[in-house]
């Protein structure tokens, strides 16, 4: 299959290029908007015309949670029209798509895990324009999959993951929220669910993809310097109040996995374990 990944330079694309080489029987074009600006319709049409895509997996979004807040305009280009028209020349060339998205579509008041029949409430910029995408490949592709995702981290780029390790060499104390509740999810983890999807056949749907278990910010981070060996900086649970931001978090963002596991006969490993599994690909002491 002739496979486009957009967002070929963030955390999930540079996972979906390192599992590539685990996946040799498909032909990638790994891109990023230096070789395809999805926001140039154009480009799109022809670009997907001329390689004959037969699959699209979009891994580009505007990401900046609380900058999408001023920048509006910016974030609906990325995250609604650009997967509009992917999921557009996807269709007129007859191919499949896979959009990611996000547990921001949900506000967060509930206190059960969200499945893909909960209807969508975003309370931010970021979430609203992420929903807004979704519709956009559903409605204009009929071969689409939208996978949900939450708190995604990787070896790639910057991320909490890396932030927290820095942060906890650099400080002897550090605050972070107890009140936020979610699940992380390791890049790596998603890209190869992406590539089961791929292999096993597209079924058309939403669905949602995380690590399993539940925690806070605040175990979040507990663990990753428990795991990386980091002694020397004391967490303090902080409440969402102590520690304004500009766009609205949700304070619950648990997804259930449900679907994308008896779809996909998918097998999902726990947060912890994959988190160990980053650390030591960071070349971090494991203390496990």
């Amino acid at each position: 299959m002739r496979i486009l990944v957009t967002g070929a330079n963030g955390q999930l694309g540079n996972e979906m290029q390192v599992l590539a080489k685990e996946n040799p029987q498909h032909t990638y074009y790994f891109t990023d908007v230096q070789e395809l600006d999805i926001c140039d319709k154009q480009a799109v049409w022809t670009y997907m015309a001329e390689k004959q895509i037969e699959l699209v997996v979009n891994c580009a979004a505007y990401t900046a949670v609380d900058k999408a807040e001023d920048n509006q305009e910016l974030a609906y280009k990325l995250n609604c029209e650009a997967p509009k028209q992917l999921a557009s020349a996807a269709q007129a060339n007859g191919a499949a798509m896979i959009q990611v998205s996000t547990d921001y579509v949900f506000d967060g008041t509930v206190h059960t895990p969200y499945t893909e029949d909960c209807d969508p409430c975003p309370d931010s910029v970021y979430g609203t324009t992420k929903l807004e995408g979704e519709k956009e490949v559903m409605n204009h592709c009929e071969q689409a999959v939208v996978i949900r995702t939450a708190w995604l981290y990787s070896t790639f780029g910057n991320n909490f993951v890396k932030t927290m390790i820095r942060l906890g060499k650099e400080r002897d104390s550090l605050g972070v929220v107890f009140d936020q509740i979610g699940t992380p999810t390791y890049a790596n983890d998603l890209a190869r669910a992406i590539y089961d999807i791929i292999n096993k056949g597209i079924v058309r749907g939403i669905y949602h993809f995380s690590n399993e278990g539940v925690c806070s910010w605040y175990d979040f981070t507990v663990a990753i310097h428990r795991l990386a060996g980091i002694t020397t900086c004391k967490v303090k649970p902080l409440h969402t109040a102590e520690y304004p931001a500009k766009a609205n978090r949700p304070a619950y963002s648990v997804l259930d996995k449900t679907k994308i596991k008896t779809t996909f006969d998918i097998e999902i490993p726990h947060w912890e374990e994959s988190l160990k599994q980053c650390l030591i690909k960071l070349g971090m002491k494991n203390e496990e």
